[in-house]
């Protein structure tokens, strides 16, 4: 008997100890720390997990780490079944593999356990975005509300909530609510079908939509037909401030939204003048409610430096106003006025959307020596000169000065110019593109480099081949036929926005330009 008893045993300890060293995943300051081997405990811990992939360089991952730790309280706090947990992607890239990690942070939602239907987390970055997020992701679309304090104390739950007031949930309007709250994960929405709590929000209509907001008028209500799109835009119009400051947290919701218009007063906070420039700002904000949003950029900021850089503008040029449309290609344009007033403004803005505005290209005045170096220093001015030059085959390099790739570049790019600098018709070039823009060629990203052969008219030749000295020779000693397109090891490391093969600091330049 005793015999038997000893394995029994033995066994029962193993086990017990097992699920001791099963329950022991890592935390720093209420969020899980991942990795490949403890990946799979966790989500069989917890199988609702929201996990952050960042690198430790990255300013914008330690700009959300204190955010994501109060957020990782407060739903303990709310005994959610939610957890979050942070994986660090640079020595975890298995993992950053498997869920698409392109840039940092990136943060990813699994629910149920179900790894390969990952969703992306797509609200701001403060702790009651994330937590409103994942309320939505984990419980239903809309909460229900069933008597007047409770509809109440939601309305003042949040910066903006969305209340439906229907006499039934089963009347079509209530579901097409109900699909508009499901489709909206930033949000939190609430519903109301007891016509008792009508006349507590001063509703004397049988069916309602408000949004309620601490800022502005305090709420809209929504006077449309009950239709998904025309209710989404609504909220989408009404969520933000009719002037909002572009920050780390408000940088979601900026672009994120759905107004592609945006209209950005450069200011210094500690000017003087501030107040009275923003009320004027304000002021023609109300004219263009849903169809331009209006956005103040501190110029005393650090952080908002390469936002003016973007736009050429220095600080001394500052207070200006520029307008940006976010569409498949960014067009900027420029307030010709001094004079900032709300007039001018409205003007400016009212143009804009008449399509009576030209687009506005920085460039530089030509260097005095732009020919004189083995690479030819080509800006906006003298770009249609030197580059569409029928005699001449011209391969530019469309450079940032920040860009650590770029760096990377230099030294092989002024090599190559020395060795074509007496060649009669091939010449090597370089644009910084962050102060010339061109109309026809659209710069995405750093470097780009581009081939423009002789006697052809205004044909490109995209580079995306190797970037080393004997690459750059076979391709231009080819007429630029052989080398021009990336084998399948270079576009690897290229698609990797956040620039993996870099230094640190380099890396932080190319994460901060995929952020801009």
């Amino acid at each position: 008997m005793l015999r038997m008893e000893f394995p029994v045993l033995l066994v029962t300890l193993v086990l017990f100890i097992a699920a001791l060293v099963w329950a022991e995943l890592p935390e720093e300051d209420d969020v899980l720390v991942l990795s490949k081997a403890n990946f799979d405990e966790a989500l069989s811990t917890h199988p609702d997990l929201l996990v952050e992939f960042y690198a430790p360089w990255c300013g914008h991952c330690k700009a959300l780490a204190p955010e994501y730790s109060k957020a990782a309280r407060e739903l303990e706090t709310d005994g959610s079944t939610v957890r979050l947990a942070k994986v660090d992607a640079t020595e975890q890239p298995e993992l950053a593999k498997e869920f698409g990690v392109k840039g940092y942070p990136t943060i990813k939602f699994i629910r149920n356990g179900d790894r390969a239907a990952a969703k992306d987390y797509s609200a701001g970055r403060q702790a009651a975005d994330i937590v409103t997020w994942l309320k939505k992701r984990s419980g239903p679309p809309a909460v229900s509300l069933d008597d007047v304090d409770s509809a109440k104390a939601f309305s003042e739950s949040a910066d903006v909530v969305v209340i439906g007031f229907f006499e039934d949930a089963g009347m079509e309007a209530a579901k097409t609510f109900m699909q508009v709250a499901d489709a909206t994960d930033d949000i939190p929405f609430g519903i109301v079908t007891s016509k008792d709590i009508f006349p507590h929000f001063d509703l004397k209509m049988d069916t309602a939509v408000v949004l309620f907001k601490k800022f502005d008028e305090g709420q809209s209500v929504y006077s449309g037909p009950m239709q998904r799109d025309e209710l989404q835009n609504f909220v989408r119009a009404n969520e933000l401030p009719l002037v909002i400051e572009f920050t780390e947290q408000s940088a979601p919701k900026v672009f994120g939204g759905s107004i592609k218009n945006h209209i950005l007063l450069f200011v210094s906070k500690s000017s003087i003048e501030f107040q009275e420039r923003l009320d004027q700002f304000k002021a023609a904000a109300t004219d263009y409610k849903g169809k331009i949003l209006f956005i103040y950029i501190d110029v005393d900021s650090e952080e908002n430096l390469r936002i003016l850089e973007f736009f050429g503008l220095k600080q001394e040029e500052c207070p200006a106003l520029r307008l940006i449309t976010l569409e498949e290609d960014m067009t900027k344009y420029r307030m010709e006025q001094e004079e900032l007033s709300t007039e001018n403004i409205r003007s400016f803005c009212q143009d804009f959307l008449d399509g009576k505005l030209k687009p506005h290209l920085m460039t530089q005045e030509i260097p005095d020596d732009w020919n004189s170096n083995p690479v030819k220093v080509v800006v906006g001015k003298n770009f249609e000169e030197v580059v569409f030059d029928e005699t001449k085959n011209v391969f530019v390099e469309f450079y940032a000065p920040w860009c650590g790739h770029c760096k990377q570049l230099a030294p092989i790019w002024d090599e190559l110019g020395t060795h074509y600098k007496d060649h009669k018709d091939i010449v090597i070039t370089k644009v910084d593109a962050t102060a010339n823009e061109l109309e026809a060629i659209k710069i995405q990203s750093f470097p780009t480099l581009k081939f423009f052969p002789a006697g052809v008219d205004r044909k490109v030749i995209d580079y995306n081949g190797e970037r080393t000295f004997d690459a750059f020779i076979r391709f231009l000693d080819s007429g630029g036929q052989e080398g021009a397109d990336a084998d399948e090891e270079l576009e690897d490391v290229d698609e990797t926005e956040d620039g993996t093969d870099d230094s640190d600091s380099d890396k932080e330049d190319d994460h901060q330009r995929d952020e801009l």
